[in-house]
């Protein structure tokens, strides 16, 4: 499985709309730093995912998540590329038993798939709108981590390279 968190908040900033020739379009803005963490994690074979929204991006967050991972697939041995966040390397760090972590070489995010999917959730819930509150961009989050399939998660993260591997 392949994992990474991104942060999804109030504080917008504009994308590229379609409008009718003449018009420029009007798209609403504002710089309310609120924001939560979506951890995920992605099987590219299978489409399996597991995703946790937490209120911080640290070890110990990250410790949920690896707990909540294992508990979700007690019964297989996981491993989890990540890259190298300093949580992802903390000696506070506790790892269940039937997870393995593996670290990307550094300064490579481009070989992470799931970071294609926080594209895809950004496309499909968080382009050029506010927020009224941070409730409301976590009920968006849920929807659309709640709106991927397995057959749009492995479009998404099966690429040659990782499925040649298998």
């Amino acid at each position: 499985m392949f994992q990474d968190e991104a942060s999804f908040g109030r504080i917008n900033k504009p994308k590229y709309c379609w409008c009718f020739p003449g018009l420029r379009p009007t798209v609403p803005c504002h710089h309310v730093r609120e924001y939560r963490y979506a951890f995920g994690a992605a099987e590219p074979l299978t489409g399996e995912s597991y995703f946790l929204v937490m209120h911080s991006c640290d070890t110990a967050s990250m410790n949920a998540f690896l707990q909540g991972l294992s508990s979700e697939h007690s019964e297989d041995r996981a491993d989890l590329v990540c890259d190298r966040a300093a949580w992802h390397k903390s000696k506070a760090l506790k790892i269940p038993e039937n997870i393995r972590v593996v670290l990307l070489p550094p300064a490579t995010p481009e070989m992470n798939p799931i970071e294609h999917i926080w594209k895809e959730i950004r496309k499909r819930g968080f382009r050029n709108e506010c927020f009224k509150t941070l409730d409301k961009v976590i009920d968006r989050l849920c929807d659309a981590i709640c709106g991927l399939s397995k057959e749009t998660i492995k479009s998404i993260t099966g690429w040659k390279w990782i499925l040649d591997c298998f």
